[in-house]
């Protein structure tokens, strides 16, 4: 089975971050991330979603009457007839089954609107997302456009440090040839940049991006030393 095949690495990825990918597909899944950093970037972009996703839902306070709910667990519960959905599925299957569209409905509808992409009928239009994390593996820039768009959305997850007369400057380093400057990042927030072109045109052959600290005057001509680095990935 091809795991990179662009539509079934999306589907891994979002199952792993979400928890409904168990068992021995976890595991054979887990073992493509370590040999495969398109695998591991496409599983921190879902993480990445999903962080943004828990960061804006408020604290609840529970009811009183989960207690009950909880002793019934506890302390056991005089049997009841099933239902049919519960005669079908057996009882992980049908916790999972219910946890997974609850996650995928919230993920669908929230998320994508959240790190700048309108979600459609069909769930997560196609895109091209970007996680850049810092020397010490911390997330710190979200980028995401749509597969035809010109708008790219930039959304800093950690504050980026930027010293008085320096800019912090996106790059988009090909597979083949000279790294280009896509954008100047806001040191927190988010920002929205239109592009020159489509990101079909401009990121379909760049399969990382990275970020440097410029003198604010200086021409972007070419990058220095990246402070944050990342995988750029088709969702399609």
């Amino acid at each position: 089975m091809n795991y990179l095949q662009p539509a079934r690495l999306n589907h891994l990825a979002r199952a792993y971050a979400v928890g409904t990918l168990t068992g021995g597909a976890r595991r054979r899944f887990e073992s493509v991330m370590r040999a495969s950093p398109e695998a591991r970037a496409a599983v921190q972009a879902w993480q990445a979603r999903l962080a943004v996703l828990e960061s804006a839902t408020p604290p609840i306070q529970p009811p009183l009457s989960n207690w009950a709910g909880i002793e019934r667990r506890l302390f056991g519960t005089p049997e009841r007839p099933r239902g049919w959905l519960e005669r079908w599925l057996p009882g992980r299957a049908l916790a999972g089954l219910a946890a997974g569209a609850l996650v995928a409905v919230l993920t669908i509808r929230t998320a994508p609107e959240l790190a700048g992409l309108q979600p459609t009928s069909q769930g997560l239009p196609q895109s091209y997302v970007g996680l850049l994390h810092n020397a010490q593996g911390q997330p710190v820039l979200l980028a995401s456009s749509l597969r035809h768009g010109r708008q790219l959305t930039l959304k800093v997850l950690a504050p980026i440090h930027v010293p008085e007369g320096m800019v912090a400057r996106l790059w988009a380093i090909p597979d083949a040839g000279t790294p280009f400057p896509m954008a100047t990042l806001p040191p927190r927030g988010s920002l929205d940049v239109l592009m020159p072109d489509t990101s079909e045109k401009l990121l379909s052959h760049v399969p990382r991006l990275g970020v440097t600290l410029e003198p604010a005057n200086a021409p972007a001509a070419s990058p220095g030393a990246y402070v944050l680095t990342g995988h750029c990935v088709k969702l399609w």
